[in-house]
This record gives C-alpha cells, sequence and structure tokens, in this order.
C-alpha cells in the first residue's frame, strides 16, 4: 500500500491511499486545484481516484469536494449525518455500519469525537497492509484499543502542546472547544495512545493536524519519541504532515 499525505493542518487536509489498482482520497480540504496538482505530481490523474472516505464536514476537510466531485466520479464514501450537511452530492454511498468493502479494501470505521456531525476514522486494509487514519477527535473510545493495534502506518492527529494553547490568545471558549471531548488531540494524548496501539508490525507514524499556532514540529516529535522510549516501543520512521507541502510516499 501507497500513502501520501498531500496536506495537514487547519487550513487543509487530503491524504491519498493507493492498493494495487485502487486509488483514493481520505478527506479533500485543500482547493480542487491543490489536489489536482499534487496528484499530477505522482503521475496520477484526477479521474483514476475511485473514491473518497470523508472524516466529517468541516470545511478543511471538505474544501475542494464539490469541485473535485464535479470535475471527475468518485464514489463518496460518508455517514448519514455527513449527507444532510452536503446536499450538493450526487454519487456517494452511505456508510451505515462499523466496516464496509471497496473494490479490494476493507474498511473499519472509528466513531471519533468532535463536534461535527457523525465524525470518523478509519482502518484501512489491503491484503497484509494496513493504515490508521484518525484526526480531529478528544479522544479515542477504549472499545476501539483491540481494532487499533499492531498497524503498520499510523496517521494520527498531535494538534497542540498544552502549555502553548493555555498561553495562546485564542478566547477562552476556543482553547476549552479545542481542550474538551470534542476537540483535537494534543501531544500529549496523541503519544499516549500511539504507545499503546503500535507493534510489532508497525513501521511509520505520521503526525498530522498540527497547530500552526500552537504546536511546533520539535514538540510533537520529541513528545512521541519520549513517550515510545519509555514504553521501550519503536518504529522505522516517525514523519511530521505539514499544511503546505506534502510527506514522502510511503510504502506499507
Amino acid at each position: 500500500m501507497k500513502v501520501r499525505v498531500l496536506s495537514s493542518g487547519s487550513k487543509g487536509n487530503t491524504t491519498y491511499v493507493e492498493y494495487k489498482n485502487t486509488k483514493i482520497l481520505i478527506d479533500i480540504g485543500n482547493s480542487c486545484k491543490y489536489v489536482i496538482n499534487k496528484l499530477g505530481e505522482m503521475g496520477i490523474k484526477s479521474n483514476e481516484i475511485d473514491a473518497i472516505f470523508i472524516t466529517h464536514t468541516h470545511v478543511d476537510h471538505i474544501k475542494g469536494l464539490k469541485v473535485f466531485m464535479k470535475k471527475n466520479n468518485p464514489v463518496l464514501y460518508i455517514t448519514k449525518g455527513m449527507r444532510d450537511e452536503l446536499d450538493y452530492i450526487t454519487n456517494y454511498k452511505i456508510i451505515d455500519g462499523n466496516s464496509f468493502s471497496f473494490k479490494n479494501l476493507s474498511v473499519d470505521v472509528i466513531r471519533t469525537s468532535h463536534d461535527a456531525p457523525d465524525s470518523v476514522g478509519y482502518i484501512i486494509n489491503g491484503g497484509d497492509s494496513s493504515v490508521v487514519y484518525i484526526t480531529d477527535t478528544g479522544y479515542i473510545n477504549n472499545r476501539y484499543f483491540d481494532l487499533l493495534y499492531n498497524k503498520n502506518l499510523y496517521i494520527m492527529e498531535s494538534n497542540h502542546d498544552i502549555e502553548m494553547l493555555n498561553n495562546c490568545s485564542y478566547p477562552f471558549k476556543v482553547r476549552q472547544r479545542i481542550l474538551g471531548d470534542k476537540g483535537h488531540l494534543s501531544n500529549y494524548d496523541s503519544s499516549r495512545y500511539l504507545s499503546l496501539f503500535i507493534g510489532d508490525n508497525t513501521k511509520y507514524i505520521v503526525l498530522a493536524h498540527l497547530s500552526e499556532e500552537n504546536n511546533t514540529c520539535e514538540l510533537a516529535y520529541d513528545t512521541l519519541k519520549e513517550r515510545l522510549d519509555d514504553s521501550n516501543k519503536n518504529v522505522d520512521k516517525i514523519i511530521i504532515a505539514k499544511q503546505d507541502e506534502e510527506t514522502e510516499l510511503i510504502e506499507v
């Protein structure tokens, strides 16, 4: 399986996943032009995208959706709650359970906790390859822990440093929202979850959705590395996803 985060942050989130002849996007929160250009740099035409899996309907996850769907014809996977927010879409399938299949992929659906209708994360499985994608959640329910254990690649939110957030210029209500159960994972919480989830099969971690105001790449990386060292856990590589550039192509 090949994976590349094309953009990640509060201004837009888009991730590309390829397995054999299947090509999908997780979210399309950047402009259609940006996504098409990034795909083109990989030698991929936008009409080759077979499906888009949406995590939730905040603009930084669907900004380019309407235009992309007009120019191309991928299948859109959404929940009923998301459908009510996206009245312009036509070619879609409703996620009405805890898993679904698409072509040669099997997908487990993780219900996340965010202030958006039916927000979800995904575990995408193709053959012996597995990718976890979880952003925009205040916490991860422990009923999913067994399902999330020992996957090849984790793309996990590491949104903010708690001390930076508490001392920033955001209004109190905004800070409380981010820190709350329907907000975002801090570096501390992200690293805590990852130290529980990763196993011998885990090769890569991508830290995603970093705040530009209340986090740094160094803080996110160091917090995770320290936690993994304390837990005697190790991965081949930790990658920091950024807002304005794509990650390397990851193969698992």
